[in-house]
């Protein structure tokens, strides 16, 4: 009976450290992406190459969560919600690498415009940032507390992304219709807000995946619920 309580213990430390994991992992992630695009703001390119250098711990985490959830899965059998819990572990896992491959492409696009002169002021573009940001704290919240409000928040923002990468792309189009010159450098801005978006959507990925957690329902290929927009 003691060595049964010792097992389910441990079993309960296992799947806890797998979560705790994903949190420690999604905070990499989300100081990456401030350092990129401060890394830009401030023509920081030390800063940017600081990122591209840290994404090795992002992938080494990556690596070993991955392993962990494996092995849980082959020597503890998980059932029920516990299975569910593991499986979802294994995909925000994999989303939360490719944010972090998002950021060093940011990095090194900053490192890029940093040689040469400024295009235009730097506006949307942190908005945009600040918004993947608090997507993917709020989507690593609703992992903690198994809150399905609050991972259709960030399912919300993603939209709100999505409108302003457009935006975004309208604008240098004039850009490069009025100063052939400026193609370059809007190309590269175009590059940089895609892959904040690619971000949102990565984002809204670990959302989905709470949501299935908490509610066994796949939202991956749905709207979003009326009434949470912000």
């Amino acid at each position: 009976m003691q060595e049964k309580r010792h097992t389910s213990s441990h079993y309960e430390t296992e799947l806890r450290e797998v979560k705790n994991g994903l949190i420690y992992l999604g905070a990499l992630t989300e100081k990456a992406i401030q350092k990129a695009m401060n890394s830009l703001l401030e023509r920081n390119s030390e800063l940017a190459r600081a990122v591209i250098k840290d994404d090795r711990e992002i992938d080494q985490l990556d690596n070993e969560l991955e392993d962990r959830c494996v092995r849980i899965l082959a020597l503890r059998q998980p059932t029920a919600i516990d299975l569910r819990f593991i499986t979802t572990a294994i995909k925000i896992n994999g989303h939360l690498e490719r944010i972090g491959d998002m950021a060093v492409n940011i990095a090194e696009k900053a490192i890029m415009l940093n040689e040469e002169p400024q295009l235009k002021p730097y506006i949307d573009l942190p908005r945009m940032a600040d918004m993947v940001g608090e997507m993917i704290k709020f989507s690593l919240d609703a992992l903690v507390n198994n809150d399905v409000v609050l991972a259709e928040k960030v399912r919300h923002k993603e939209q709100v992304v999505d409108e302003l990468n457009e935006q975004i792309f309208r604008e240098l189009l004039t850009f490069m219709m009025e100063d052939p010159k400026a193609i370059h450098r809007a190309i590269i801005i175009m590059q940089i807000s895609k892959n904040l978006e690619r971000i949102a959507d990565h984002a809204k990925g670990v959302a989905d995946m709470v949501i299935y957690l908490v509610t066994g329902e796949s939202v991956r290929h749905q709207g979003c619920t009326e009434g949470e927009k912000e």
